[in-house]
């Protein structure tokens, strides 16, 4: 039996699994496991390692590729990590690597492919999530960061909408967890130590947290309005934790933008299934993703 060595990369952690045929998870091969990206390379390496190597090992088939799903800024296409200045993974800026990897699995290098971790979520929806035929899709992920990618029917790419300017910053600034955290700060004085999902709990019964939900769908429809007139999607495919909480947002969602809505229904191994995208079901042959 083989199968695709599949993983999503994250801040905090790394889930990892063996897809085999169309996107199919081997549910014994999952492994997660978390560690600091604010540590030292070596620390971050052995814990992907670590977590790549039981999925192989609870696997036991032929690894025919590899698939992983990065955060950017990233050199998909060779495999060098660039991310500086985002408080994580500052001790791997410049290093490569698939060819890291590849030593340390003991895997050959060629086998790599990488995709941008929102490019990877929305692909896993598409192809075999709530998505699927849905002809166009603008995706967006909300979580610790706001992911965006654009599927136009036959290939998903990312298109970064989470760094275009809104308001007095960016968009991610005002689309993402810190940004709940912050006006939840402002308004209450109170630290949202458990996220987006304590204030949820709260907002069913605090005028405060319900006006504070109202005005995150509001920032998310008047930043994404324009983007929805210029790709002209059928939908809009909404990802992410914070869609957790979307029976608190996403009435005025509806409301104000003019274009179907679908919630993401794959969770964690979306990620994982956009991944494994990244090659055929048969023969490990390449689909390169557009845009990288």
């Amino acid at each position: 039996m083989a199968g695709v060595l599949v993983a999503d990369i994250g801040g905090s952690h790394i889930t990892s699994a063996i897809c085999c045929g169309q996107g199919n998870v081997d549910h014994n091969s999952v492994s997660r496991v978390e560690f600091s990206s604010k540590t030292s390379a070596q620390t971050i390496l052995e814990s992907w390692c670590l977590a790549m190597h039981k999925s192989i090992a609870a696997f036991g088939g032929e690894v025919t590729g590899v698939g992983l799903a990065m955060p950017g800024p990233f050199d998909y296409e060779n495999g060098i990590c660039y991310l500086r200045g985002l408080n994580k993974y500052e001790a791997m800026y410049g290093m490569n690597i698939r060819q890291t990897l590849a030593g340390r699995l003991n895997i050959q290098a060629e086998k790599f492919r990488f995709r941008n971790d929102a490019e990877a979520t929305i692909a896993g929806e598409v192809l075999y999530g709530t998505a699927v035929d849905s002809g166009s899709v603008l995706g967006i992920t909300l979580g610790t960061g706001f992911g965006s990618a654009f599927f136009d029917g036959q290939t998903t790419r990312d298109i970064n909408l989470g760094s275009e300017p809104f308001k007095e910053t960016i968009a991610d600034d005002y689309l993402s967890t810190r940004w709940f955290q912050r006006r939840s700060c402002e308004l209450t004085g109170l630290s949202l130590t458990g996220g987006v999902r304590e204030l949820a709990s709260m907002a069913d019964s605090n005028l405060t947290a319900k006006a504070i939900f109202r005005e995150f769908a509001c920032n998310l429809t008047e930043f994404l309005g324009p983007y929805v007139t210029e790709y002209r999607p059928r939908s809009v495919l909404i990802c992410g934790n914070i869609a957790k909480a979307s029976k608190h947002f996403l009435t005025v969602i509806k409301k104000r933008l003019e274009v179907p809505l679908i919630m993401a229904g794959l969770g964690e191994h979306a990620a994982l299934m956009g991944a494994s995208g990244l090659f055929t079901a048969t023969e490990g042959t390449i689909m390169q993703p557009s845009g990288h």
